[in-house]
């Protein structure tokens, strides 16, 4: 799929800035997960855990140290390059990293989970969301659970330099099938600016309730958010007591983020 390769070149432009930026933050003990994903994902120690979208590994670590066995996949060689690194880097052990692409990653990787974990900024790049809930079912076990924490996409309606004005502009369809043609910029991970072309698929939240039901999934909830981690999204610069960021204007307003766990039926 030609979007796909593109995007995968995309990525792997910003694979060693990403480590190299990771690798500081991560060795000074600066690194954690929101504490929105902390609080609902809850002690995940002697668990297992598939990791999906790892990118260059730092939150796959992260939940290694939190004591769980932990493989990583993403479908850039270059990232899982350097998430072994990193990992090496960071003296964890109990994690393992598998290049796939999440459309083909249940072809041949049979495993089953306690937890299937993907979040903040991973969705768009799914263009199948039937055969990624397809692949999380088929990656669980019986008792385990799935976990995302994303952008909201009524967020992603909005004109991102507007929104981060305080205005609201519709610019992209939320009920769009084709994908955006967009550019790559990398400003948060490696604090280098770079860009390519890549492809984004918008999606609704009935296209994430309905797949994972489709697939033999129940929702357990479902949590909508007005604030996110720290330069995650464009526009969210103001932070309160926990490190989370948000749109002054629109505190209490409007969803940036949103987090939902499915069990096994």
């Amino acid at each position: 799929m030609k979007e796909i390769e593109t995007n995968k070149k995309a990525w792997a432009k910003l694979s060693k800035d990403q480590y190299e930026g990771f690798k500081k933050i991560m060795l000074a003990g600066n690194r954690q997960l929101n504490p929105t994903i902390l609080a609902e994902i809850g002690d995940i120690s002697g668990k297992t855990v598939l990791h999906l979208q790892c990118n260059t590994g730092a939150d796959s670590i992260i939940l290694a140290q939190m004591g769980a066995t932990v493989t990583g996949v993403d479908f850039v060689s270059d990232n899982i390059f350097y998430a072994r690194k990193l990992a090496e880097d960071c003296g964890v052990d109990n994690i393992k990293f598998i290049e796939s692409d999440i459309m083909k990653l249940m072809d041949f990787h049979h495993d089953k989970y306690d937890i299937v974990f993907t979040s903040e900024g991973v969705l768009i790049w799914l263009p199948d969301k039937k055969r990624w809930a397809e692949t999380i079912k088929h990656s669980l076990k019986d008792d385990g659970f799935f976990y995302v924490h994303d952008c909201h996409p009524f967020y992603y309606i909005f004109d991102e330099v507007e929104y981060s004005k305080g205005n609201l502009v519709a610019k992209y369809s939320y009920f769009s099938k084709e994908p955006d043609i967009c550019n790559l910029y990398d400003g948060v991970y490696a604090r280098e600016s770079k860009s390519a072309k890549t492809y984004e698929w918008m999606f609704k939240i009935s296209d994430i309730i309905n797949s994972l039901s489709a697939a033999g999934l129940f929702i357990e909830y479902i949590h909508e958010y007005d604030r996110c981690s720290s330069g995650m999204l464009v526009g969210c610069d103001e932070e309160d007591e926990n490190g989370l960021a948000f749109v002054k204007e629109f505190e209490n307003k409007i969803p940036v983020v949103f987090s939902l766990k499915a069990v096994v039926r």
